[in-house]
């Protein structure tokens, strides 16, 4: 429990999992949202993984990165960013993301 409150202490990670919240994306397309370097990037990612809150699925050459819906601390993050008004609209791109994919498959 101790690594789930650590992960959730970020505010870099709560957006993160705010980004997965209606999609996955890959490492790039996550780092392409924030200001900071790729080892950074990778650190959040390992952080948030080693405390069950996101798996990663390798699809070809890249990871998927997606939240882990049976993790109920995910889902408690989940639905607080609803109310969050950082997290609110990070919530909503992820979902047109969502959208984006599924229309091009």
């Amino acid at each position: 429990m101790n690594d789930t409150f650590q992960a959730l202490s970020s505010t870099v990670r709560r957006k993160i999992l705010a980004y997965l919240s209606k999609t996955d994306l890959t490492a790039g397309e996550i780092s392409d949202r924030f200001e900071m370097s790729k080892p950074a990037l990778s650190k959040h990612l390992s952080i948030l993984m080693n405390a069950g809150l996101i798996q990663g699925d390798k699809k070809g050459q890249f990871v998927h990165y997606s939240l882990v819906k049976e993790n109920l601390f995910a889902n408690m993050n989940d639905f607080l960013v609803n109310f969050c008004p950082q997290g609110r609209p990070l919530k909503m791109e992820s979902a047109e993301l969502a959208k984006n994919k599924n229309s091009s498959e």
